[in-house]
């Protein structure tokens, strides 16, 4: 669209804070040469806004930020910077998520947060901000504990969190929110009350559900930041995609082995999570922390990142990992950073989106629903699980059953069932002509994923006798053998 003259009309995004000045709306359409002139359009359409934008000497307010582009004004030519007809600005307010009262910090609290205060990157209105401002940790797992820990101790006044399980054993090695102690204990229970041992000053939100294309868009749409510290396909398209959808930024992070990645998705700044990833792989293709492993410190490294990322996108300074992806690998101690583009025909982001609304994201992914397992169940294929106290009474009654074990040889090492042979799924394919296909076969792994794509070859391959250990080692351990180690 274009005015007369050399006036450009281009959109200014508003962040939820102030839409109710400009009856809700989260684009409005101004007409300016420079950021100056686009501006006071803007408060000329909407007068209620002035205020929360100019001093009474018609100053901008300190604590407003605006961006041209993904480019801070105050690092070009600030409101006497030139617009084009492409370009979109967008307004950061300190006060976004925080209280209409005007924000103090107490003595207890500029002692509290003394070494941010000296840093004139933060001072004391850096650490206004921080507390005016509101943060959704979608998961308080591995990257959630120490995002919790450093988001809580850096004074974020209110801190949503997001999950619906229980401390398990299990997690003490990465988990560190939580101590053995703490074992069988709701997440958020813990969590929270840890949290609010470390900063008293700030408010702990909990959400004891499983995020949901129900929920996600109504509990999302109350914070300013939200963080995804989740370790599956189907909550990580959720999330993405309600960020999306409610014009907010997701501070993403993964991690497997000794591998992480960090970045941050903002599609009014850059791009989306769909962007990079435009479909998820195949369930099963890749193995999840449970069956592959996670160095315990990673999520550490990787959540102490996202941390950094939100607090620098609550301060409006330096280079967010906006069209950046941060890629790490612990064994090697090595940082890589990897240039991402805004994908023009995303689905979700792009000029003519076809996603508006959230989907069922099991489907998409190829699970089913509430669980982590293919869609298409093992049986449909003829291949048959057994459970573990079925295989038991088998093993009693007949000698020559050929048991299985597909998983890796470190793991054969933590347990395995007595008799068993091991053939790791990573030389299943090529080690199949090991195996006669007139034997009675039972296969196992750790949870029961791997047995059934090994199984589902050998079915194909022309064998018949096959079943699957329902559940894994990890299901005789809990069923039959309970002096079995667990992992």
């Amino acid at each position: 669209m274009k005015n007369s003259g050399n006036n450009n009309t281009i959109p200014v995004y508003i962040p939820t804070a102030l839409q109710r000045f400009v009856g809700q709306e989260e684009t409005i359409r101004v007409t300016g040469r420079t950021v100056g002139e686009a501006l006071k359009d803007l408060v000329r359409q909407h007068e209620a806004l002035e205020p929360h934008l100019y001093e009474e000497e018609g100053k901008l307010r300190s604590f407003v930020n605006v961006f041209v582009n993904d480019e801070d004004i105050r690092h070009a030519q600030g409101l006497q910077t030139a617009l084009k007809e492409t370009d979109a600005l967008t307004i950061v307010p300190s006060i976004a998520g925080g209280a209409d009262e005007p924000v103090n910090l107490s003595h207890d609290e500029i002692k509290r947060y003394s070494r941010h205060l000296i840093m004139p990157e933060v001072g004391v209105e850096g650490q206004k901000k921080l507390k005016a401002a509101s943060m959704l940790l979608i998961g308080t797992g591995g990257l959630g504990s120490p995002l919790g820990l450093y988001l809580a101790s850096a004074g974020v006044g209110r801190i949503g969190l997001v999950d619906f399980d229980v401390v398990d054993f299990t997690n003490l090695q990465r988990q560190v929110l939580y101590t053995t102690q703490d074992v069988g204990k709701p997440k958020l229970q813990a969590a929270k009350e840890r949290l609010q041992a470390i900063n008293p000053h700030i408010r702990i939100e909990t959400h004891e559900v499983r995020l949901s294309s129900e929920n996600a868009m109504e509990i999302i749409k109350n914070y300013d930041i939200v963080i995804d510290g989740t370790d599956n396909f189907p909550t990580r398209y959720l999330v993405n995609d309600a960020c999306v959808l409610t014009g907010k930024p997701n501070v993403y992070g993964s991690i497997f082995r000794f591998e992480g990645q960090a970045s941050v998705f903002d599609a009014k700044r850059g791009p989306c999570y769909r962007c990079l990833y435009p479909e998820p792989p195949p369930p099963g293709l890749v193995p999840s922390c449970a069956e592959g492993g996670v160095l315990g410190i990673l999520p550490g490294i990787i959540g102490t990142i996202q941390a950094t990322e939100g607090i620098k996108l609550i301060l409006g300074n330096g280079e967010p990992l906006i069209g950046r992806l941060l890629l790490f690998n612990a064994l090697k101690m090595r940082f890589r950073e990897l240039k991402l583009k805004k994908n023009p025909d995303c689905p979700l982001c792009g000029p003519n989106p076809s996603i508006r609304k959230l989907i069922d994201y099991e489907e998409f992914c190829g699970l089913r629903r509430g669980e982590e397992t293919p869609a298409a169940a093992p049986q449909a294929n003829g291949v048959q699980e057994i459970s573990a106290p079925e295989l038991k009474k088998l093993l009693s009654e007949k000698a020559n059953i050929t048991l299985i074990d597909v998983r890796e040889a470190h793991e054969y090492e933590i347990c395995h069932i007595e008799g068993a042979r091991l053939i790791p799924s990573s030389e299943f394919a090529r080690r199949m002509s090991e195996l006669d296909s007139a034997d009675e076969m039972v296969l196992y792994c750790h949870k029961g994923m791997r047995s059934r794509k090994a199984a589902e070859l050998l079915k194909s391959a022309g064998f018949k006798k096959i079943k699957s250990l329902a559940g894994g080692v990890d299901a005789w351990a809990e069923e039959v053998d309970p002096g079995m180690p667990r992992y």
